[in-house]
């Protein structure tokens, strides 16, 4: 169990962590029934080891109806029996700990599942009841109170349901993502009283971390008007209440050594850096450069904005290919459009995946490279692209609320293969996995790539081994022609991406630590081909 630590005995390993996110359900399923479970990670966790990750950051493994892959929690107090106990939960924090890798959680505190008991109190009780006070009930407008309270956007992208559901009593509720997910009220001292209890019933379990999913939306102004686009401040984004919020969880992380990483999307460099002050979230997501087209460019920029919005605030950057969320990168890079936006997501849109591929190996080490901390969603460093999901197997409430349109998630949560000649691909072995795998899955399976020295698995595990090589040292860009970025970071240690459409020279150097692909037969670097030097 963890036990509170003072400051002395702090040290900053989250400042330039490579962390691993784990999505249970989809990871390895350890007892054949389908489902990934914290048997599947803990037999898992020598190859992450192997691979060299610091930290594992596991998405929602609590009692959730998995109505949103488990961002409906009711009760952050026990694992969802799909997936285990709280018995493995405290052993696979203890087993990972002992091979040097630490744990990271995840919670969810914009809103609780429908079947927390805190909403099914409320619903039992009537209008205007203290129950009732923990969410935003309200009754409706109009001559009836049949319209909504008012006219907030769905935070799905693409969603045109509206995110207020009526009652037989007449109440409406709020609930920003799903009806299945009804929105806490945080100006109620309960809910911060509650979620810091949560904070230390998970650090004293050993966690390392905390990730918040939509940190900046648990404040709503308690007028909740109607939305205008610009209107500053908004009625349930940033709103500066958060971060009186994030401050009391800062105390509580402190006593533990503990650490935060925010999911902040926010487009103000300037308000995206306030949740980075020394008493409030430790790191927070980076969704510009994951965002961002494969263009040198745009590349660059986003890069040294990152790093300049960071700098005031002494936080370290945060570097991410892709996530649970997020088209999977060796099919994104493959496609016309290289940016990612939730908006453009549409069935169909076709990919190279050997160009995808390539981009994706030299993106790695392009990541890799940068100063701060690095995530790698599982199936990353195996080079896995998106899966096309069969309309009667897709689970996705993304792709529901929006009346078809959007495919949905599920694509990137497709269970991984980890053994080429068994059944499943060794994800597990009674049961088909609870999202199908696509045809050719084993293709990509570890068992082969560990065989293979050229495999997408032995440039992430030769990537993270040499990553120390480059120090902690502020990035300072190199000249270079359009469409090549090069940059180096400790004295002598140099990365080079080439973007552009011919070969490139590679910078003088003594030593080739590393490339994503073969250099031309001239000794130049070819197109969508990364390589790390030594001086």
């Amino acid at each position: 169990m963890g036990q509170p630590t003072h400051a002395h005995n702090r040290t900053d390993w989250w400042r330039s962590a490579v962390i691993y996110q784990v999505y249970v359900r989809s990871f390895a399923d350890g007892d054949g029934d389908g489902t990934g479970d914290l048997a599947g990670v803990r037999a898992k966790l020598p190859y992450l080891a192997e691979l060299g990750v610091d930290a594992l950051w596991f998405t929602p493994w609590y009692v959730s109806p998995l109505k949103d892959g488990g961002y409906d929690v009711a009760d952050y107090r026990a694992i969802h029996p799909a997936f285990g106990t709280l018995a493995e939960a405290e052993k696979l924090i203890s087993e990972a700990q002992e091979l040097g890798i630490r744990t990271i959680v995840d919670v969810v505190p914009n809103h609780v599942s429908d079947q927390h008991p805190w909403f099914t109190a409320a619903l039992a009780a009537p209008p205007g009841s203290p129950e009732r006070d923990l969410f935003h009930f309200r009754p409706g407008r109009g001559e009836h109170g049949e319209l909504p309270p008012n006219d907030w956007p769905s935070q799905f992208v693409g969603s045109t349901e509206p995110v207020w559901t009526r009652l037989p009593d007449g109440d409406w509720y709020l609930h920003l993502f799903t009806p299945e997910q009804p929105d806490l009220n945080w100006a109620h001292p309960a809910i911060r009283q509650e979620h810091e209890d949560i904070l230390r019933f998970w650090f004293e379990r050993g966690v390392a971390g905390v990730r918040i999913d939509s940190a900046a939306l648990l404040a709503k102004d308690p007028a909740l008007p109607d939305f205008v686009a610009g209107r500053d401040p908004n009625p349930f984004v940033d709103r500066d209440e958060l971060h009186d919020i994030y401050r009391s969880w800062r105390s509580v992380a402190d006593d533990y050594d503990g650490v935060f990483v925010g999911e902040v999307w926010l487009p103000d460099p300037e308000r995206f850096a306030r949740y980075l002050r020394p008493d409030e979230l430790h790191t927070a997501f980076n969704f510009s450069f994951l965002s961002c087209p494969w263009d040198a460019a745009r590349l660059r920029d986003s890069i040294d904005t990152t790093l300049a919005e960071h700098a005031p605030v002494g936080a370290p950057a945060t570097w991410v290919l892709c996530n649970h969320d997020v088209t999977r990168t060796a099919t994104r890079y493959g496609r016309t459009d290289t940016g990612f936006d939730f908006a453009a997501k549409t069935f169909g849109t076709p990919a190279d995946l050997a160009l995808g591929t390539r981009r994706a190996r030299a993106a790695a080490l392009l990541s890799l490279a940068l100063p701060g901390a690095v995530y790698v969603y599982q199936g990353e460093e195996l080079g896995l692209p998106e899966a096309d999901i069969p309309l009667d197997r897709i689970e996705d409430p993304m792709y529901f609320r929006s009346g078809g349109t959007d495919p949905g998630r599920d694509g990137c949560r497709v269970p991984l293969p980890w053994t080429a000649e068994a059944p499943y691909a060794g994800f597990g072995s009674r049961e088909e996995p609870w999202l199908p795998q696509p045809a050719g899955w084993t293709q990509y399976a570890a068992d082969r790539q560990q065989r293979d020295p050229a495999s997408m698995l032995a440039l992430y595990r030769a990537a993270i081994r040499l990553r120390p090589a480059f120090g902690d040292a502020p990035l300072g860009w190199l000249p270079a022609p359009d469409g090549v970025l090069a940059f180096t970071r400790a004295p002598g240690t140099i990365c080079v991406v080439n973007l552009g459409e011919a070969p490139a020279d590679l910078p003088a150097h003594s030593e080739l630590l590393l490339t994503s692909g073969p250099l031309d037969e001239t000794g130049r670097l070819p197109q969508d081909t990364a390589a790390w030097l030594r001086a």
